[in-house]
């Protein structure tokens, strides 16, 4: 499906002003919508770089050519040798699931991947089959009685994503990246495209099973309107700072992260 939802605008204007609102195609002109602060702070260490109300797109360098195609041959290779050792894992918790609730293993939803691109994302059937939000617009809270006996397990393990090895196969994400979000998605009450200037920046590189506000503990749901710009600004950060480096630090916080999750 090769619909497209708000590409990046790569063009600069000549206003100095950090205000900017939208119009129906997504793109950013002059208006009342300022950037807000949490935006333009660092983000975990990583600075937000900012020039005329713009962020700033990475140079596209030799170096940055390298490390993405290293990253594409890692992608490839990690999700095909965890695909094949975590078959049975897979198998064991198909099986669970169809046990708890029948109904399908998997859970098929719409997502944004880069530049807007629509895909297929799968995910491990963590609710009931009659209670499952397509739109993905609903998420999940504290005691859901959407979610499953053997869904909670998985949301807090997140072993409920490990599918997603297949999107990271097919192309459609990557091992490391900003988390794929919905359309429309809410934060805070509102869709984000509303909530944060230059939203579709952060579609400039494939979405993640994990990104750099993930392993930071920028995770679960998005009512904070605090948490959720912060979330975005880590993701802008990313995209600047992207290196292979970066990718292995964010893989090692995240199995921290996970450890800690699962501890609760």
């Amino acid at each position: 499906m090769k619909r497209t939802f708000n590409r990046v605008d790569r063009k600069t204007s000549g206003s100095t002003a950090a205000h900017f609102s939208r119009n129906a195609s997504g793109r950013d002109f002059p208006g009342t919508t300022y950037i807000p602060r949490a935006l333009t702070r660092p983000q975990s260490g990583l600075a937000v770089h900012w020039r005329q109300g713009r962020l700033i797109g990475p140079a596209a360098t030799r170096t940055r050519s390298i490390s993405l195609a290293v990253k594409r041959a890692t992608d490839i290779l990690c999700a095909a040798v965890g695909l094949l050792l975590l078959s049975p894992l897979f198998l064991l918790i198909a099986i669970r699931i169809r046990q708890t609730d029948r109904g399908p293993a998997f859970f098929r939803q719409w997502r944004l991947g880069r530049d807007g691109r629509l895909f297929a994302l799968l995910k491990f059937r963590s609710m009931y089959a009659d209670r499952c939000d397509a739109a993905g617009i609903s998420q999940a809270t504290a005691n859901d009685n959407r979610v499953t006996r053997i869904g909670a397990f998985l949301r807090r393990t997140s072993l409920d994503e490990l599918p997603q090895l297949i999107n990271v196969l097919r192309g459609d994400m990557s091992l490391i990246g900003p988390r794929p979000h919905v359309p429309g998605m809410q934060a805070a009450g509102m869709d984000y495209e509303e909530l944060v200037p230059h939203y579709a920046f952060r579609q400039s590189m494939r979405p993640g099973l994990t990104g750099w506000a993930q392993c930071q503990g920028l995770r679960g749901p998005t009512t904070d309107q605090i948490k959720a710009l912060r979330r975005i600004g880590h993701d802008f950060a990313y995209v600047q700072h992207f290196s292979l480096w970066l990718d292995l630090k964010i893989i090692w916080k995240t199995f921290g992260e996970l450890h800690r999750s699962a501890a609760r």
